[in-house]
């Protein structure tokens, strides 16, 4: 999943929560600078409302990420080439009371299988950044 998290009283829109709680949890500290923008609002499978926030983090090998052991088991990336590969791509069919009840994308091949609300939001990301790649 993405750095995230509940809004703070502080926080004075979902850019501010997403920069907080990417420091909190990666030790990442960003500006509003780095934020391209933001995804429609989706809900998760509480009810809750989550707000997407896409920033450029620059190249990968020149972060230094210090994960908060208490919310942060594992960090990995996954290159936009191996999420834009057809093998890698799939969807998962959810049953509700025995029928069907819905279908969300997964992303697979990858050392994790990216799915749920993550895949859901890289898939709206991909569809934003690469029109007609994805």
């Amino acid at each position: 999943s993405f750095p995230g998290g509940r809004r703070d009283p502080a926080d004075c829109d979902p850019v501010a929560t997403a920069l907080r709680e990417t420091r909190e949890e990666l030790g990442l500290v960003l500006g509003t600078e780095n934020v391209w923008g933001q995804l429609r609002t989706l809900p998760d499978r509480h009810g809750l409302t989550v707000a997407p926030v896409v920033a450029n983090l620059g190249p990968l090998e020149d972060l230094t990420l210090t994960p908060n052991p208490d919310e942060v088991e594992e960090v990995f990336t996954l290159p936009v080439a191996h999420l834009l590969r057809e093998e890698n791509q799939g969807y998962t069919h959810f049953r509700t009371a025995g029928r069907y009840g819905y279908t969300l994308p997964v992303f697979l091949n990858g050392p994790h299988k990216v799915w749920g609300l993550t895949a859901i939001i890289t898939e709206l990301t991909l569809d934003l950044l690469l029109p007609g790649r994805y």
